[in-house]
């Protein structure tokens, strides 16, 4: 009995051949279970059609046909896992049924539920099996006492026709799938993000300048009924209220920073990220290599993520030296901050490192963390480049 190699690849199975070996082996046992699955399959999805569909018109109709789209994906599940082990096969998972993070709740879950492709994709395949199935097993069956010569032929053809059924409705559907339920996440936290930012604007408005400003105005008041009765005490007064306009300036001007700072409008990152560098407790090292600007919103994500990063080597490191590091490679943005501190970051260890990885998510951005216990802390962001010009011409396009 001869040995063939493995499959190389999930459209290119090794050449049949006049010999029974492991995956003729494997090919005939995949058709022999095909009826036993392929009836229980049938039996689920006729039910669930018909019920689903009975009741529609009542209360449980529609959740019980989500749910039983949910198990019709856990089939779909066991085919494809069935697949990859006797059929050698290499079928990625399709992305969970998601929905927005805004939208919780049960009609939400319903609605994702009853419109998921993956789910009626998976129905119809367990529908359509039986009769195949009932061909596949005859066939093999029958092969095994009467066609044993050509079987691994036949078992070749059949289990093609096999791999065609799972690669046409249990596969992802070119990445779609994938992409619409990435892009349902990230804009949830697109969403959340913008909430939190207007949250904290609002309370530095509320609790710093804009409490400032009216002590201000009650100290200017008290300073005029004072003028001319007490004039000594009139101009102290005033003095104290200068000082506590240049202290709400100072305050607005930090937080006008914190929206989006005026160097990185007019200078870009390397004057932006040397002005976050001067204000850190350790010595930082700046190395900004762009011959181009990108555009605006991935600057932002790109000064607001060092920005924090900076601070968590400040707060947390007891480092001695970081550096900055800003290159770009073909269309993506590299961001890289390093330091010499004790190491021990973690994505859930509360220093706001998935916050980070999630906001560049939102944009098809990756975030790296390495960081041992004893150090250093390497931290690699990447983001789309999204130069000005590309930007600008996308603009005239629509």
């Amino acid at each position: 009995m001869t040995m063939s190699p493995p499959v190389p690849d999930a459209d290119r199975p090794p050449t049949a051949r006049f010999a029974f070996d492991r995956w003729t082996w494997k090919e005939i046992a995949h058709l022999l279970a095909n009826l036993p699955l392929a009836l229980a399959g049938f039996v689920y999805a006729v039910f669930l059609v018909g019920v689903g569909a009975g009741l529609s018109v009542t209360v449980v109709g529609l959740p019980l046909l989500a749910l039983g789209l949910q198990g019709a994906r856990g089939f779909g599940r066991v085919e494809r896992a069935r697949a990859r082990r006797m059929l050698g096969m290499r079928i990625d998972e399709p992305s969970p049924m998601t929905h927005s993070r805004r939208d919780r709740g049960f009609f939400p879950w319903l609605w994702a539920g009853l419109k998921d492709p993956v789910g009626w994709r998976a129905l119809l395949y367990a529908f359509i099996r039986l009769p195949w199935g009932v061909v596949t097993f005859t066939v093999s069956l029958v092969g095994l006492f009467v066609l044993w010569p050509v079987l691994p032929f036949i078992a070749r053809g059949l289990t093609n026709a096999d791999r065609a059924m799972v690669r046409g409705l249990l596969s992802p559907s070119d990445e779609l799938e994938r992409r619409i339920a990435e892009l349902e996440s990230d804009r949830g936290v697109v969403v959340d993000t913008a909430a939190a930012d207007l949250r904290r604007i609002e309370r530095d408005l509320h609790d710093g300048a804009q409490a400032r400003l009216v002590a201000l105005a009650m100290d200017l008041g008290l300073a005029k009924e004072k003028l001319t009765a007490d004039p000594e005490a009139a101009a102290r007064m005033v003095d104290e209220a200068h000082g506590e306009v240049k202290v709400a300036l100072q305050e607005l001007r930090d937080l006008a920073r914190g929206i989006h700072p005026a160097v990185l409008t007019d200078r870009g990152l390397d004057a932006a990220l040397s002005a976050i560098a001067s204000r850190c407790t350790v010595p930082v090292k700046v190395s900004v290599e762009l011959s181009a600007r990108p555009a605006e919103a991935i600057e932002g994500i790109a000064y607001f993520t060092v920005s924090e990063l900076l601070q968590n080597v400040s707060k947390h490191s007891r480092a001695r030296s970081a550096s900055v590091e800003v290159w770009r490679s073909g269309d993506r943005l590299l961001v890289q901050v390093q330091d010499d501190g004790v190491g021990g970051a973690r994505m859930d260890g509360g220093t706001g490192m998935s916050g980070l990885a999630e906001r560049l998510g939102a944009v098809d951005g990756l975030f790296v963390l390495d960081s041992p216990e004893g150090g250093p802390t390497t931290v690699t962001a990447e983001l789309p480049w999204r130069g000005r010009t590309d930007v600008a011409a996308k603009r005239v396009r629509s």
